[in-house]
């Protein structure tokens, strides 16, 4: 993470991360190519940016993950699925049963992140690196949607014996075909985002370079 400090003592800007520049390639001394690595800058800058109180662009939504064992990764290019490419993908950590299959799991995850966490985000490093600051914004955010927080039956939060929030991943808030919606109208949840879609955005291009700093760069 780099950061730039202003003049005059002003608050300091946290520059959006990039990937590092030889994920991708092999290391020195190495045999493997490096494709994916831990990125503890890039979750410090979340945390900064979207989760903790006064946050520049402070969402709500994930006050749920203040406190969430959550690691992130790079990785070093996107994948195809379904016909879709795969920007970024948010896990719930679980292993296979197996003795030796979870050991080797853990023992993965320890050498990266120095413990197993409960959830690892992992970007797309060739599109992070040449994405502009608000679609790097809004994948960030997309896949901190999917960690959510757990309800009991009732639709109530549910929370761990320690008092936090139990978490959990999620789907979309809205999967339809437009072919359908076009046909037969939208549902209740088409319907909402519907709605979002026509009030202004909460999050301006000009609030999303303040929070990433490239602008600030280019301006300064």
């Amino acid at each position: 993470m780099v950061r730039n400090r202003t003049p005059q003592g002003a608050d300091a800007v946290t520059r959006r991360p990039l990937p590092p520049a030889r994920i991708g390639h092999i290391p020195d001394g190495g045999r493997w190519p490096a494709d994916l690595v831990p990125a503890p800058e890039l979750r410090e800058w979340v945390m900064a940016t979207f989760i903790r109180e006064g946050a520049r662009l402070f969402n709500e939504d994930h006050a749920h993950l203040a406190e969430a064992d959550l690691e992130f990764m790079w990785a070093s290019t996107a994948y195809r699925k379904a016909g879709r490419m795969v920007l970024g993908q948010a896990e719930q950590v679980a292993f296979r049963v197996g003795g030796w299959q979870r050991a080797r799991g853990e023992q993965q995850m320890g050498e990266w992140f120095g413990r197993v966490p409960d959830f690892v985000i992992t970007l797309a490093a060739d599109y992070s690196s040449i994405c502009s600051d608000a679609d790097f914004c809004a994948l960030v955010e997309h896949e901190l949607y999917h960690v959510a927080q757990a309800l009991d039956e009732y639709g109530a939060p549910k929370f761990t014996d320690a008092g936090l929030p139990k978490l959990t991943l999620r789907g979309h808030d809205v999967e339809e075909f437009v072919g359908v919606v076009r046909r037969y109208g939208p549902t209740h949840e088409v319907q909402r985002l519907i709605d979002a879609a026509g009030n202004p955005p909460e999050v301006g291009l000009t609030n999303i370079a303040r929070a990433c700093g490239t602008c600030l760069l280019k301006s300064a």
